[in-house]
């Protein structure tokens, strides 16, 4: 962690909605004249698209688990290493990864590969995370290196929708971004579902704020739903891990129809999610800047 070069993660498997908390702290840094170093979680992926999918089908073969969440898919130690130094300078280095041909074309690569690695920008107030990784951490053992990325970030976030949403979205995103068929999801989902409760699950332990969309429709069978339940239909359960960080009662009054549960936890109408993730971390990041303005002078 570091006053002067604060590290904001947000953390979640693919369909989560991490792409929606970005959304909202793009927002956020755009109103308080933030500039964030942007990076992709996908960018310390180990293999490219065909390699990994080769990977992937070994694996499977050899009755082994491989899959995008399990850490020798992933440069773990680099993304640690970025975060540290970044930490200590505000530098760092940093790739991206094209998912699809409209990526591919804004990075200068080929769909599923990846950038050249290159520096971050300079002067910048944050460095924002958003991926599978942001609250890892891993013992050293004698057959695995010791990474703490949790250890290095001021604010993480977890995104965590009930698992049926989980599976519809990632159903839907998969299947619209890059055409493939949906037994092709299904199976995928079915494949990493071992290294998602080792290796993400455990993150959301770690978490300053998580937050989890719960549909209210019928989502029982998710690989025949026909589209996502909309912001309407669902609702928002937000957990605070220290509650004596916030006011409650304004809180309230900011968020229309929100309530709580329990001493840390808020209920947010699906439609006020962006509305909220705002509200709750602006005098968060407020705080962060000033202290960080306070180090350098």
């Amino acid at each position: 962690m570091s006053k002067q070069h604060p590290i904001i993660a947000v953390t979640g498997s693919s369909g989560a909605g991490t792409t929606t908390v970005r959304r909202a702290f793009a927002d956020l840094f755009r109103r308080l004249q933030i500039q964030a170093a942007w990076i992709q979680g996908d960018g310390f992926l180990r293999h490219e698209r065909s390699v990994m999918c080769d990977k992937i089908n070994a694996a499977t073969t050899q009755n082994r688990r491989f899959s995008h969440f399990h850490p020798d898919a992933n440069l773990l130690d680099k993304l640690e290493a970025l975060f540290r130094e970044y930490a200590q300078s505000g530098t760092g280095m940093t790739r991206y990864y094209a998912h699809d041909d409209v990526e591919a074309t804004r990075f200068g690569t080929q769909s599923g590969k990846f950038t050249a690695w290159q520096s971050l920008p300079a002067d910048t107030d944050v460095l924002f995370y958003e991926g599978h990784h942001g609250g890892f951490s891993q013992p050293g053992s004698k057959t695995a290196k010791r990474i703490q990325i949790a250890e290095q970030v001021d604010l993480l976030l977890g995104v965590t929708p009930s698992v049926n949403l989980e599976w519809i979205q990632k159903i839907h995103h998969d299947c619209g971004r890059s055409g493939c068929g949906e037994q092709l999801v299904i199976d995928t989902i079915l494949h990493r579902m071992p290294d998602y409760v080792d290796y993400i699950v455990p993150q959301f332990a770690r978490t300053h704020i998580n937050v989890q969309r719960v549909p209210l429709v019928d989502t029982s069978h998710p690989f025949v739903a026909r589209d996502i339940p909309g912001a309407d239909e669902s609702i928002v359960v937000i957990h605070l891990r220290d509650p004596r960080q916030f006011d409650f009662p304004e809180l309230l009054k900011k968020i229309d129809g929100a309530q709580m549960t329990r001493r840390n936890t808020m209920l947010v109408p699906g439609g006020k999610m962006t509305l909220a993730i705002e509200i709750i971390c602006t005098p968060l990041i407020a705080e962060m800047i000033a202290a960080r303005d306070t180090v350098t002078g």
